[in-house]
């Protein structure tokens, strides 16, 4: 049986933070589901670094259909999580369904990916404390009001736990995710 994957986002999400890993992992024979605050066509956002502009900018991205709705998700059912940044997490993480969807992925020790502003969420459910990680560099103050020691690194691995700042990462980011995920739910 093919292992599930599961992603969680919503609107603003950033897109190449929602759909590289989604063509990545499904590359590898993964199943891959998306799952939102309601099964809808999400809309993704691109964010840029322009010079002189003292942070990204954002645009108009892709659109994307969720595949579940927070509610609909088995969370035993999926063998390792992925949490794209963008704007979403900063909504995402007061929903109370998601809220459990996350615990319980790192209640069972199971591979999460993380990026950008991902870890919102996980500070959210305190999923940080105690670890080693690194997010979108503005964010190294809220990482370490989570209990997370924070690293300004293109990828830090703290178990099962992998996360890295910004999609420019994304090679070592999925590299990595990669690695573990396959020891813990190799594609069959």
């Amino acid at each position: 049986m093919t292992a599930k994957i599961l992603i969680v986002t919503g609107d603003a999400a950033e897109s190449l933070e929602v759909l590289y890993p989604y063509q990545r992992l499904r590359e590898e024979g993964y199943d891959v589901h998306i799952a939102a605050p309601a099964r809808k066509q999400l809309r993704f956002v691109v964010h840029d670094f322009e010079p002189g502009f003292d942070t990204y900018t954002e645009k108009p991205g892709y659109t994307w259909p969720a595949d579940l709705a927070f509610a609909e998700v088995d969370a035993g059912r999926y063998a390792a999580l992925v949490i794209p940044g963008g704007r979403a997490p900063e909504y995402l993480r007061n929903d109370p369904e998601l809220r459990k969807i996350l615990k319980s992925f790192f209640d069972a020790d199971k591979p999460v990916a993380q990026i950008c502003h991902g870890p919102l969420l996980t500070a959210a459910v305190d999923g940080l404390r105690g670890r080693r990680v690194t997010a979108y560099p503005a964010l190294e103050p809220d990482m370490q009001s989570a209990g997370a020691a924070f690293q300004d690194a293109e990828v830090v691995v703290d178990g099962t736990l992998i996360s890295s700042r910004a999609w420019p990462d994304h090679s070592a980011w999925m590299r990595e995710f990669l690695r573990v995920l396959r020891a813990k739910a190799p594609v069959t």
